[in-house]
């Protein structure tokens, strides 16, 4: 059963946005506030208190009425005011209270001075600070005022960002469910890891690379056992699987060994996308079963699949839980020059650096077969080319996409 036409040699953004068609939020769960890290907030934060909820110390000093300041002068200690722990009257004329950085600035007050320009004499303190002191006080709401949006729906949690959840007061956090993913490799040749391979066999290294980048981008991924070269296995193995997202390593190009789809249609599989205009990559694929469970096929070269799990799994991931799937790209300036492109858009593994300047710098491996997993572990950046794109030279600017590294 052939694919239309239509589906075939799609541009990378076609192929894109015809593999995120539909895909939303999965659902929303709470979790504890530190649970929430690196989760997609599925509801806006809301201040329920101003930050600070009072007029609070800058600095370590002497809290007083700004009218009563005068150079020289002699104030009366009236007590201290510490974080935790303020000073429960108004200050009163003449009177200076003891503060320290954090803590409420008592009533009546609207100047502190600080520490180093004051000089204490048993229970009077007198000031040295200029005619114009700075108030060294930050005011109620300074931060955020009740009742602001402090982060909206569909950012991931950072650590700044969970220190602003906290500060808000609030103890668990309404996130998106993480897309659960299956990873099924296939083909005669694979061996697992820590197994003796035949002299015609290769150790199967690609869904542990997939599983790592899954987990890094907020999904749930468990890898399912290799499958060899048979559609009715392949088949059987999916079927039970319970998933969000199935993706499949290898059998996806057009070889009498290629046989994923042909077994993945036994389960009522609808192609969106039957190949991509890419290099490397151009056999993934992309549809869903008829139960509802999108499938990605990414091919059975390394350096294909993580490529393209760059370009198309990362945003469905995003998608799905409902984030940005934007692919955000950074210009630099190309070291080496490079030879004209084919028809298909090329993505090239490359090192990134600033130089001298501070300028963004990309430099492209020499070689970019598509079975070398050594040249992806060096890499740090993929360096798009357009398909048909002229030559390139040396100080030309290009589009990169940086790689998320530890």
């Amino acid at each position: 059963m052939n694919s239309p036409p239509s589906l075939r040699n799609l541009p990378v953004e076609d192929a894109r946005a015809r593999i995120l068609a539909g895909a939303a939020r999965l659902g929303v769960e709470t979790v504890a506030l530190e649970q929430s890290l690196g989760r997609v907030l599925a509801e806006p934060i809301v201040a329920s208190r101003a930050q600070p909820p009072f007029d609070a110390s800058a600095m370590d000093g002497w809290a007083i009425r700004r009218a009563d300041y005068a150079r020289g002068e002699a104030f009366a200690i009236a007590g201290e005011s510490a974080a935790g722990k303020a000073y429960p009257k108004a200050v009163q004329a003449g009177e200076a209270v003891r503060i320290f950085t954090g803590a409420p600035v008592p009533a009546g007050a609207d100047l502190v001075i600080i520490q180093e320009e004051a000089v204490r004499e048993g229970d009077t303190v007198r000031f040295e600070a200029g005619e114009t002191p700075k108030a060294n006080i930050r005011p109620a709401g300074g931060d955020f005022r009740a009742g602001a949006v402090l982060l909206e729906a569909g950012v991931v949690i950072d650590a700044w960002r969970l220190s602003l959840v906290a500060s808000a007061g609030l103890s668990t956090v309404p996130v998106a469910r993480r897309p659960r993913v299956a990873i099924l490799a296939t083909g005669d040749e694979l061996v697992p890891p820590g197994q003796a391979p035949r002299p015609d066999q290769i150790f199967e290294s690609g869904s542990f690379s997939l599983a790592a980048l899954i987990q890094a981008w907020g999904g749930e991924a468990f890898r399912l056992k290799a499958q060899v070269d048979d559609a009715a296995a392949i088949a059987a193995s999916v079927a039970p699987v319970e998933a969000d997202l199935i993706v499949t390593i290898g059998g996806a190009s057009v070889g009498d060994h290629d046989l994923v789809k042909p077994a993945l249609r036994t389960l009522g599989l609808t192609l969106a996308v039957e190949t991509v205009a890419v290099r490397p990559g151009k056999p993934t694929w992309s549809g869903t079963l008829a139960d509802g469970r999108r499938v990605l096929g990414l091919p059975g070269n390394p350096a294909s699949a993580l490529v393209c799990a760059e370009l198309f799994l990362k945003p469905l991931l995003a998608a799905l839980a409902g984030a940005d799937p934007t692919i955000a790209l950074s210009p630099a300036r190309l070291v080496a020059p490079l030879s004209a492109t084919g028809p298909r858009e090329h993505w090239m593994r490359a090192r990134l650096e600033v130089d001298a300047e501070g300028r963004l710098t990309a430099t492209p491996f020499p070689d970019q077969d598509s079975s070398l997993i050594g040249v992806f572990a060096q890499a740090d950046a993929l360096l798009r080319r357009g398909g048909a794109a002229p030559a390139a030279q040396a100080g030309d600017i290009v589009e990169v996409l940086p790689l998320r590294r530890g």
